[in-house]
């Protein structure tokens, strides 16, 4: 059997890449998949580094760092996002598009794994500035992309409006629009309804699916949300609406916490208007403030809750941490939000941990869904969408369910299972040393 851990050398061995391939260990164990193949998923298929050049409102000249990684394209086209954030590195972007290799394989879509992202703060930059960045960033990897190449999706702190300026530029460059070259663009520009909220949307579907075969009711269900970003305020927003009690939100600045429960349509409406968190009761345009507590990230992670939802980044419940988590179930709306030492020490304490490569893919598949829309020029109503959506969600989350029952493993173990023996499949197709070799 090979070593996954042995894939990467000692220097990188601390690396966020390193500890994202650690996941497979396990999942090898319980499917026959080609020493090909294996070699194959090594290491990315492709990786660029550019520099790009952008003129500032104060005219000065300013240098930004871009990546973009195609990790496999064995069932398709590259797919995924592209971050704006200061901790961005190649690391980072080649362990998001290691997993969104396995999550379009987990659902099953037609496409292989890619990730960008631009290593910057970009609320210090102005909507112009993020304006000539994106189209520069375009310019710099147009030869990278395209509709059956490469394709583009929003990520952290990106958003329909730079997707919209990144599938403009594209179609400048190629002189012909492209509208499939990106997806979660503007409505007007060829986007798809419901692809705003498809990750959290995605994962209320996984979490309905799951969550009754543990007797959890909504009503007697607490939830804590870490990330009140697109994805961690729509599903807390959804859950409140479904009769779970969502008692503790956070966002980068900290946190808020109310035993009895709080008001999210109210929150997410005073942080449009304040860019803060406070527990609060909106009336039309007045907002009063309700009695909560103020709580930091790390607080929030250690709550005394039912179900506890990952909605920031990666790494946050680490070897450090994870004893002070207290929560009976995990779902990770964010990528990589537990590292694999604690993984290990979270299923050792009898916490249940659904991996993002399930829970959140519900983003990659409307991406699909408005990739497909974009080709065919026929577009779909929300209902449809989310009908779609739900049945894709539920449908892959009973399968690794049942897998994660007859095997006796994790549910991310189940996971990686699932979509190792449909990458195995696809890349075996190609042909394989027993192929050749045969006698």
């Amino acid at each position: 059997m090979v070593n996954i851990v042995s894939w990467r050398n000692k220097a990188m061995s601390e690396s966020l890449f390193a500890d994202a391939s650690k996941r497979l260990q396990k999942s090898l164990k319980y499917v026959s998949i080609s020493e090909d193949a294996i070699a194959r998923l090594k290491y990315p298929k492709s990786s660029l580094s550019v520099s790009i050049p952008v003129r500032m409102d104060d005219g000065s000249l300013q240098m930004f760092q871009g990546y973009r990684v195609r990790y496999d394209t064995t069932r398709g086209p590259a797919k995924g996002g592209v971050r704006y954030h200061p901790n961005v590195c190649l690391d980072e972007v080649q362990s998001l598009a290691f997993w969104m290799t396995f999550k379009c394989a987990t659902l099953n879509l037609p496409f292989g794994g890619g990730k960008g992202g631009i290593t910057l703060n970009p609320k210090a930059l102005s909507k112009l500035e993020l304006e000539r960045l994106s189209r520069g960033y375009i310019d710099a990897i147009a030869d990278f992309i395209g509709p059956d190449i490469d394709i583009l999706a929003p990520d952290v702190y990106t958003n329909s409006m730079i997707m919209g300026w990144m599938m403009d530029q594209y179609s400048v460059i190629r002189r012909q629009i492209s509208p499939g070259v990106v997806t979660g663009k503007p409505l007007a520009l060829g986007g798809s309804v419901g692809r705003d909220t498809a990750t959290a949307t995605g994962a209320f579907f996984v979490m309905e699916s799951i969550l009754p075969k543990f007797d959890q009711l909504p009503q007697n269900t607490t939830v804590a949300v870490q990330g009140f970003g697109n994805a961690g305020a729509v599903i807390a927003q959804l859950l409140a609406k479904a009769g779970y009690k969502v008692v503790a939100v956070s966002d980068s600045q900290g946190g808020i916490y109310a035993k009895k429960g709080l008001d999210i349509p109210s929150i997410r409406q005073y942080k449009t208007s304040s860019q803060g968190i406070k527990a609060v009761y909106c009336r039309g345009s007045v907002c009063n403030i309700v009695e909560h507590e103020v709580i930091t990230n790390q607080d929030l992670l250690a709550l005394d809750v039912d179900v506890l939802i990952p909605a920031a980044l990666e790494n946050q419940i680490t070897e450090e941490n994870v004893d002070n988590i207290r929560a009976n179930y995990i779902f990770e709306v964010a990528n990589g939000p537990v590292t694999s030492t604690a993984d290990n020490r979270l299923e050792e304490k009898g916490i249940y941990v659904f991996p993002d490569i399930l829970v959140n893919a519900g983003g990659v598949t409307v991406s699909y869904f408005e990739w497909l829309q974009n080709r065919s020029g026929h577009y779909w109503k929300l209902d449809e969408v989310h009908q779609r959506l739900k049945e894709k969600m539920v449908e892959e989350t009973e399968t690794i369910w049942s897998l994660s029952q007859e095997l006796a493993v994790s549910m991310r173990t189940a996971a990686y299972v699932h979509a190792l023996n449909r990458l195995g499949d696809s890349l075996d197709a190609k042909g394989t040393r027993d192929y050749y070799c045969k006698t």
